[in-house]
């Protein structure tokens, strides 16, 4: 049986935080897990929110979003495009939960986030850290390109290495 990829509502947030909670203590993502986790899934440069759905039951999420502080693939997409970063959508808050896994729904939320963003005339990009290969391998078995790795520092004891991916 296939997912189903649809719109997210608010009634979907309380089953996308605990999903998310599974992911975090599986994966380790996010690596820094959110005082409210359910505005951490509702960005505020939002521009669209998706859930995926196996078997009746929340599977897996993606947001798109404008780009915010923080981001750096939109700095380095837009460099090497000669483009504003305002020409970028980010692709963020991506999961599946684990039980879900290989039914290929990372990447049916992934073409539906990419094709908002194009719908939209906006080239997709995404922030992924270094260290979540499965996540960087799904990007690029999708075709999607490395720009590049930087290093952010996400407090002041902590820098993290984090890959910047455009779409194809």
């Amino acid at each position: 049986m296939n997912a189903s990829i649809r719109h997210r509502t608010d009634r979907d947030l309380g089953p996308c935080v605990r999903v998310l909670a599974e992911v975090h203590a599986h994966d380790g993502y996010p690596v820094n897990w959110p005082d409210t986790p359910d505005t951490w899934l509702t960005p505020a440069a939002l521009l669209g929110a998706w859930v995926a759905e196996l078997h009746g039951t929340t599977a897996g999420h993606i947001v798109l979003s404008r780009s915010a502080a923080g981001d750096a693939a939109p700095g380095l997409w837009s460099a090497r495009a000669g483009l504003s970063t305002d020409a970028t959508a980010v692709i963020n808050r991506l999961f599946v939960a684990p039980s879900a896994r290989g039914h290929r729904i990372g990447a049916a939320l992934m073409a539906r986030a990419t094709a908002q963003a194009r719908s939209r005339g906006l080239h997709p990009v995404l922030d992924v850290v270094a260290s979540d290969t499965a996540a960087a391998a799904l990007y690029e078995r999708l075709g999607w390109q490395r720009l590049g790795t930087v290093d952010q520092r996400w407090s002041p004891t902590r820098t993290v290495a984090v890959h910047c991916y455009a779409a194809p």
